[in-house]
């Protein structure tokens, strides 16, 4: 194994690291802001709220997030419309298309975990708010959201984590993340174990801090369920 290989090439790693963190928090951040207006949309008792976001969800579930990528990074560009209108300052830049389909389908996602949660909801809980005089803006504020948020905490972790290893897509597109950085090294020295095994420790670094702050996040979070010596 030529670790020379890896040491002259350390400063190129990490500038694609700092891109592959800049590409996974701006998705993640702008996923779960869509996220949760299509979670409260899903669980709607109206269907002309309910299907349209339910289609939006099995729609990006069910195809390949690759598929989408090329969708919006080569399919936008055919329509002229699109070229000529204030879209395209978007849709030109293969860093903000990635962004877009990875925020697109990290919402898909996380609506899903998030509706599964709400339907969670203890029936007590919302009887009680009823009883109380809530309105359902106060009962969503105060009660369903708040709860959902812990009950999906581990499920969402596991998606952050999918999301960092989906974003090596970001690469087939011409972004130099972490994993185009590994390409680019092992093209120059032709050392494939070597440049793809740095990139999957990078990696795996991250995945470990995503990790340990969802437990301390988990920890502070349950901390009403630990039982307490008396």
């Amino acid at each position: 194994m030529d670790y020379t290989v890896i040491i002259d090439n350390l400063p190129l790693y990490l500038s694609g690291l700092w891109v592959t963190i800049q590409l996974v928090v701006l998705a993640l951040v702008t996923g779960f802001g869509l996220a949760v207006p299509l979670a409260l949309l899903a669980v709607s008792k109206n269907s002309l709220l309910r299907y349209p976001a339910k289609a939006y969800i099995y729609f990006f579930r069910g195809t390949p997030l690759l598929v989408q990528m090329f969708m919006i990074y080569h399919g936008m560009a055919q329509f002229e419309a699109v070229r000529e209108s204030v879209l395209w300052i978007v849709f030109k830049e293969a860093y903000w298309c990635a962004i877009t389909a990875f925020a697109l389908n990290t919402a898909a996602y996380t609506a899903e975990i998030l509706r599964g949660a709400i339907e969670q909801t203890p029936f007590g809980e919302i009887e009680a708010a009823n009883a109380s005089g809530m309105s359902k803006f106060t009962l969503y504020r105060r009660i369903i959201l708040p709860g959902s948020f812990r009950r999906a905490l581990p499920a969402y972790g596991n998606e952050v984590i999918f999301m960092l290893h989906g974003s090596a897509l970001a690469g087939v597109i011409t972004i130099v993340d972490l994993f185009g950085a590994a390409k680019i090294v092992n093209s120059r020295y032709f050392v494939p174990f070597e440049s793809f095994i740095t990139a999957g420790f990078f990696y795996l670094c991250c995945t470990f801090i995503f990790i340990w702050f969802f437990k301390w996040v988990e920890k502070h979070w349950y901390v009403h369920l630990r039982p307490r010596i008396s």
